[in-house]
């Protein structure tokens, strides 16, 4: 009897021992690589992102934004933004689904001045200025790690408010990257 006790009692803990090491894979990948691909298509910007996942419901990351556009069109008034950026999740998965995101934003931008009349003196300034904001979207990741997401927001400038076409901040796109 004492030798079926023990023999029980030794594989009942190599088994919890056993099972107690496996974790989920989801949890062992913190990080994630994103390029937008929709700011380098439509307006010809390099916009990367680096995201730690805290936990599964919780992440934060940074993004840099670089224009290679010289024109004066629309999507010509940013040149530069580095955003670091808090995100929560509200979905059941580890770090994907629905989320909401708080933001801040270190950005250079273009102010277009025209004057009219006898000696015109048209000139572009560049201002810097910090914008704080809020964004929604969603995340979806592959088993592989890949991962799809879709993001919208916007934010004020805090500073150079002066002009009234540059307070505000879009901040937003469609980002292809991948969890390791």
């Amino acid at each position: 009897m004492k030798k079926i006790t023990t023999l029980v009692l030794l594989s009942l803990f190599f088994t919890t021992f056993c099972f107690s090491q496996e974790t989920n894979i989801e949890e062992t990948k913190k990080h994630e690589v994103k390029i937008n691909s929709i700011s380098l298509i439509a307006f010809k910007w390099l916009d990367v992102s680096y995201e730690y996942l805290i936990n599964k419901e919780s992440s934060f990351g940074i993004g840099t934004l670089i224009s290679f556009n010289d024109d004066e069109g629309f999507d010509s008034y940013r040149t530069f933004s580095l955003t670091p950026y808090y995100r929560r999740y509200f979905s059941k998965g580890y770090a994907k689904g629905f989320f909401v995101e708080g933001f801040g934003m270190l950005n250079t931008f273009k102010e277009h001045h025209y004057f009219y009349g006898l000696g015109a003196n048209n000139h572009t300034e560049t201002l810097t200025d910090f914008a704080v904001g809020v964004s929604a979207g969603g995340k979806f990741v592959t088993k592989n790690g890949f991962v799809a997401e879709i993001y919208l927001g916007l934010g004020r400038n805090l500073i150079n408010d002066s002009y009234y076409e540059n307070f505000i901040v879009g901040r937003g796109g469609i980002s292809l990257g991948y969890r390791f």
